[in-house]
């Protein structure tokens, strides 16, 4: 028996040895022809070591051929199984290189491999890499809706600029040549004509500095209850002039509803909303400013108009860079669309989250803030 252990074992170190060899010979080809090797290997040890008990006398021929034919047929199978995993191995290896080659390239799903026939591994890859794909197919899709807002906020400032622009070098010419009898009326026009250029500036210049993630400003606590009494005496005499009734609604109780945030930047925000919403509104209509609290301690700041709605396909486009709609909801004061745009990016630097949604007879913005821990 120990003559017997010494020769089987001499023997599979032998093959072990030729097997590596082929092995890293092959170790460039294809993964099926590998298994295929490696499958191999037991059986050619085997085979050996019974072909030298033969030769030893150790067992009979008889007994040689059974375990000869027992071993032949295990080959077959072993081979089989192999040719069959290396498929399996294989498929699932070149899908992911497929979908490896379209990533960052193409962003539509890539014909997917039957999961059937895939290891658990190369799935759970080919999974993290269609996850990936999806996030890189939505960036792709936001940057393009963002070069898209860039070029109408590009064309629409253009034209903002260029009107005001001819108006002022109308009246200079004309206060050069001396035909415009009313002087002082000319100046007070081409002041009014600088201070809406001023802010179109200033508009553009705050949504570079939220863009760009700036360092955060100040923080207190601010009561959002206080900001939209204020901002709604401030905004009264300019929806007494459209015809808009202002009404602020608030909690009959004495919470002072406070956000941590910077009151500068928050009560700008808000402006923009009464601002755009008294824009809209129809004469004879409210524009209504709620704040209230919300079940799990958030306090919400509601802005609803008479507008008379916005379109379903506009809805995912109202905070865009530069948007307007359609003519209707130009601004008629030469504004460049930039106060939602705004608005929003002050939300978001807070933490927040503002949405709108069309509410009988109007919309209705909503922005959502922490609460003052």
């Amino acid at each position: 028996m120990l003559t017997i252990l010494a020769l089987t074992t001499l023997w599979t170190l032998v093959v072990a040895a030729v097997g590596a060899a082929i092995l890293w010979q092959f170790r460039s080809r294809s993964l099926r022809t590998t298994m295929i090797v490696a499958a191999l290997a037991p059986m050619a040890a085997a085979l050996a070591a019974v072909v030298q008990s033969v030769r030893a006398m150790f067992i009979s021929e008889h007994d040689s051929w059974v375990v000869l034919w027992t071993l032949a047929f295990a080959a077959l199978l072993g081979l089989a199984m192999s040719v069959l995993l290396g498929h399996w191995v294989s498929t699932g290896s070149r899908d992911v290189g497929r979908r490896l080659r379209h990533l960052g390239t193409s962003y539509e799903p890539a014909a997917a491999a039957s999961r059937s026939s895939v290891p658990a591994e190369l799935a759970e890859l080919t999974d993290e890499l269609e996850m990936t794909r999806r996030k890189l197919a939505t960036s792709h899709e936001r940057e393009r809706a963002l070069e898209a807002s860039r070029r109408e906020l590009v064309a629409f400032m253009s034209h903002d600029l260029r009107t005001p622009l001819a108006g002022l070098r109308a009246v200079s010419e004309g206060l050069e040549d001396g035909v415009i009898d009313d002087v002082p009326g000319a100046l007070r026009q081409m002041r009014s004509t600088v201070d809406r250029m001023t802010g179109l500036v200033d508009d553009l210049f705050e949504l570079s500095r939220l863009s760009t993630a700036p360092s955060p400003r100040r923080r207190s606590a601010v009561s959002l209850r206080e900001l939209a009494e204020d901002v709604a005496g401030e905004s009264g005499e300019r929806a007494r002039v459209s015809g808009v009734r202002l009404v602020v609604s608030t909690p009959a109780d004495d919470d002072r509803l406070a956000v941590e945030g910077d009151p500068d930047e928050l009560t700008r925000a808000v402006t923009n909303l009464v601002d755009n919403a008294i824009r809209h509104t129809k004469p004879d209509e409210a524009v209504t400013l709620t704040v209230d609290r919300e079940a799990d301690g958030r306090v919400r700041l509601a802005v609803t108009d008479g507008c008379g709605g916005i379109p379903a396909d506009d809805l995912d486009r109202v905070f865009d860079v530069g948007w307007r709609g359609d003519a209707q909801r130009t601004p008629a004061d030469g504004g460049g669309g930039l106060g939602l745009a705004i608005a929003r990016g002050v939300v978001e630097s807070h933490e927040g989250t503002i949405a709108v949604n069309n509410v009988e007879g109007g919309c209705a913005f909503q922005i959502e803030l922490p609460a003052n821990p």
